[in-house]
């Protein structure tokens, strides 16, 4: 989702924020929290002195937080960006990059639309199995919930 439309389905709290960094940080309110009003899924930012800059990392955690906790139906073919992002079987995003909690919901509802068969999920989607169990280490959360789940299904888990 575009981070400005989902950003208008939120609500925002501004906080003052706790622990070191510096003379300012207990007189301001520049800790955010987010709430995406649809599913009370939140994302917060303390670490830096700006509001703004607080209010971007929350933003991005908050769709972090999305791709981990809301499935929906995969699309097929792959979106143009996962499309973009998948060259020759390898996968192209930065954890820290705008488009990684896309990427990472996308391949999330493509896994649990195989069942959590990483193999199937790749061919799907144009990757290896082993580019496909890096993009979920990069959010360790995602390889920690999807390993959870297999372990339910008595499959064994992803390294």
């Amino acid at each position: 989702m575009n981070p400005d439309l989902l950003y208008e389905q939120c609500s925002l709290k501004q906080t003052r924020g706790t622990g070191p960094g510096g003379q300012h940080r207990n007189k301001v309110a520049t800790a955010v929290i987010l709430t995406h009003e649809p599913t009370g899924i939140t994302g917060q930012a303390s670490e830096r002195r700006e509001q703004i800059a607080n209010r971007k990392v929350a933003l991005f955690r908050l769709r972090v937080n999305l791709a981990l906790q809301v499935r929906c139906d995969p699309i097929y073919p792959p979106s143009e960006l996962v499309q973009s992002r998948f060259v020759q079987g390898s996968i192209k995003v930065n954890p820290a990059h705008t488009d990684f909690p896309s990427v990472l919901a996308e391949v999330l509802d493509n896994l649990y639309f195989t069942s959590l068969d990483p193999r199937k999920t790749g061919s799907r989607l144009g990757c290896t199995t082993s580019q496909l169990v890096k993009l979920l280490k990069n959010e360790p959360r995602s390889l920690e919930m999807v390993n959870r789940d297999r372990k339910a299904q008595n499959m064994h888990p992803l390294r």
